[in-house]
């Protein structure tokens, strides 16, 4: 199991936002290129990175800092989210060195890109399912469908999608808990990995996740509480180790 530690960008800086809503960001570190080296340094194995403005404008906006990213996570890979809505773009990132593109609103919009990216680039393309109350939330999240996070995620069962990223924006930097009950019912319906966002507070949460790893779950993400010291990177990384039996695998699928 993986722990993806979040790193969130906004006008070049690294924030946590509350239940995604860009007016309430919390700047954590202007420096990107060092916040993604002390995750680095701790032992992560993965980095997960979005690029907030990119999510909203719907084309990349932080490209200087994700770059700084990648340069200093050296052989770590990283996987992107934000903006990214075409094959271009998903070629050009993939291009200056992600390991592993999300498609998000595209998703929703337009299922045919999502099942042409995965054909193009087999195991670097990542569907995020970002759920308010259950319903998808697109455009940064400033838009809720009447799509259900399930159903959509069946959609691209077939797809070859390297995994699903399922995200409870409820959840997400309130430090309450995740949703696991929603996230674990996604991933027994799905054979496709499934990766777990939003509401990791701590050890015990981690612990949580774990005893679910059979059921498909393959990691989860954490942002807010690694960056406020409610949770230890390298006590969760133990943690999820133990789970394993065999410590932390470079890819999750």
């Amino acid at each position: 199991m993986i722990l993806f530690p979040a790193i969130d960008l906004k006008d070049g800086q690294c924030v946590r936002l509350l239940r995604g809503d860009m007016d309430q960001a919390t700047v954590f570190n202007d420096r990107p290129g060092d916040q993604a080296r002390v995750f680095v340094d701790a032992g992560c194995r993965w980095l997960h990175v979005v690029d907030l403005n990119g999510a909203f404008a719907g084309r990349p906006v932080n490209e200087a800092a994700v770059k700084g990213i990648l340069q200093a996570a050296g052989p770590v890979p990283v996987q992107l989210g934000g903006g990214i809505r075409t094959l271009e773009t998903i070629a050009f990132w993939l291009d200056k060195g992600v390991a592993r593109v999300i498609l998000g609103t595209a998703a929703l919009h337009d299922p045919d890109l999502v099942r042409r990216a995965c054909h193009r680039f087999p195991g670097q393309v990542a569907v995020g399912i970002d759920a308010r109350d259950g319903k998808v939330a697109v455009e940064g999240w400033a838009t809720t469908s009447r799509v259900t996070a399930l159903d959509l995620a069946l959609r691209f069962e077939d797809a070859g999608a390297a995994a699903i990223i399922h995200t409870d924006i409820n959840r997400d930097g309130v430090l309450k808990g995740p949703n696991l009950e929603a996230t674990a019912a996604m991933s027994e319906r799905l054979s496709t990995p499934v990766i777990l966002s939003g509401g990791i507070a701590s050890l015990e949460d981690v612990r949580a996740v774990t005893n679910h790893r059979r059921s498909g779950i393959v990691g989860l993400i954490s942002g807010r509480a690694l960056y406020d010291g409610r949770l230890d990177v390298r006590r969760a990384l133990e943690v999820m180790r133990a789970a394993d039996g065999q410590g932390e695998a470079l890819a999750p699928c």
